[in-house]
């Protein structure tokens, strides 16, 4: 007889234990991550007919550290988050919060007009306003009879 252990799906994963048990080993001995982590800062993209809106979590990053580029449609936001302790001073029990060096690139939905960005900082979230130019702005025409 063939015990089957809760919450596994012999017939269509017979070695999901075995990965779950894979994962947390690998998870308990890795690391600490700090170098540059592809999806931070977490960001949301808002679309509409007059430009985008750009929102970014960056808590714990100066001002100073943090640089803004706009080229035809791509906003690329470049920073460094440094820890508050130092990691000579303490022995971690847990760390999942990343440190150093970051740099994020989203590709937006249409050109910018890179004259009249503006950004600024509230509670940790960064918020970029992304204008669109007129001349990219759909206009509407109108028919008239022959």
């Amino acid at each position: 007889m063939v015990r089957q252990l809760p919450g596994t799906d012999f017939w269509g994963e017979p070695l999901a234990t075995l990965r779950r048990i894979q994962d947390e080993i690998n998870r308990a001995t890795a690391e600490p991550r700090a170098g540059v982590e592809s999806d931070y800062p977490p960001v949301n993209v808002w679309r509409g007919e007059n430009g985008v809106i750009v929102t970014a979590e960056i808590p714990g990053v100066l001002l100073e550290s943090l640089e803004l580029t706009v080229h035809q449609n791509t906003l690329t936001i470049k920073g460094n988050r440094e820890p508050k302790v130092k990691a000579g001073d303490v022995n971690f029990h847990r760390r999942e919060r990343t440190f150093g060096p970051f740099a994020r690139s989203i590709v937006l939905p249409f050109a910018v007009d890179s004259e009249r960005v503006q950004a600024a900082t509230e509670n940790g979230i960064l918020k970029v306003h992304l204008p669109r130019p007129e001349a990219d702005k759909p206009r509407k025409i109108t028919i008239t009879k022959l």
